[in-house]
C-alpha cells in the first residue's frame, strides 16, 4: 500500500499559517485518493484560521480546549491545522491511510502546544462508540466522490452529531461524470436530517478561496 512507502516515496506540501509557521504535509507519489492534499482540504484548513474563529490579537480562539472529528482525512492536513490551533482532534480514515495520517502527525507535531492530535480507523457507517461524547466540530474536506459511500457518510454524520455539534464541510464541485449526481444524491439524504448553510466567499480565507470549492456549515434539525 502506499501508505506503508518508504521516504522516497513523499514529496511534501507546505502549508503556511497566518503566524508564519508552515505545516509540512506528506503526500504520497501513488496511491488512492487519500494520498494527496487536495485543494478544498486547503480551502478548510485556512478557513479555520479566519478571524470569526482565531484572533489572538483580540483574544478570540474558538478551537481552543474544542473536541474535533475529522472524516476521510488522508494526509490529515485539516485536523493538523486545528490542532494548532488548540483544538483536540481525532483524524480520521481507513486502516491503509492509518500510516500516512501518522507519519504527518510525527512531521507536525512541534507545531502543536495547547492542542492535541490522533489518528484513528473510522470507517463509515460503522460503530462510532470510541467518538464519544459527540464532539463540537466534525470537519470533512472533498468527502463527496463516492456513490457507494454516500449513505455510509450521511450515517457516520448522523451517529457523531449531537445537537451542538457543527460540522464544517468543504467540497469542490466537479461537472464531469457522475459527480454532479453524486453530490445531488448526498445532498437529499443529508437535508432529511440536517441544515446546511454555504459561507459566503468574503468570510473565507481571501488568498485560499475559489468559486468551484464550497464551505457549509452543517447542523442537525431540532
Amino acid at each position: 500500500m502506499a501508505a506503508d512507502a518508504d521516504e522516497g516515496d513523499y514529496f511534501v506540501r507546505e502549508i503556511e499559517r497566518n503566524n508564519g509557521c508552515t505545516l509540512k504535509v506528506k503526500q504520497c507519489y501513488l496511491g488512492d485518493v487519500g494520498c494527496v492534499v487536495w485543494d478544498a482540504a486547503i480551502v478548510l484548513a485556512k478557513y479555520l484560521e479566519t478571524k470569526q474563529f482565531y484572533d489572538p490579537s483580540s483574544g478570540v480562539n474558538v478551537w481552543a480546549g474544542k473536541r474535533v472529528v475529522e472524516l476521510g482525512a488522508g494526509t490529515g492536513v485539516v485536523g493538523l491545522m486545528a490542532a494548532t490551533l488548540g483544538a483536540a482532534v481525532t483524524v480520521t480514515d481507513l486502516e491503509d491511510l492509518q500510516t500516512l495520517l501518522r507519519v504527518n502527525i510525527q512531521e507536525n507535531q512541534a507545531l502543536i502546544s495547547s492542542g492535541s492530535v490522533t489518528a484513528k480507523v473510522l470507517k463509515w457507517g460503522e460503530d462510532v462508540s470510541d467518538f464519544r461524547p459527540p464532539p463540537h466540530y466534525v470537519l470533512m474536506a472533498d468527502c463527496i466522490y463516492y456513490e457507494q459511500s454516500i449513505v455510509p457518510l450521511v450515517e457516520s454524520l448522523k451517529l457523531l452529531s449531537g445537537p451542538e455539534t457543527c460540522i464544517i464541510c468543504c467540497y469542490e464541485q466537479r461537472t464531469e461524470g457522475v459527480n454532479p449526481k453524486v453530490e445531488r444524491q448526498f445532498f437529499e439524504l443529508l437535508q432529511q436530517n440536517f441544515d446546511c448553510e454555504e459561507i459566503p466567499s468574503d468570510e473565507q480565507d481571501p488568498e485560499f478561496s475559489s468559486p468551484d470549492i464550497h464551505i457549509l456549515i452543517i447542523r442537525r434539525k431540532v
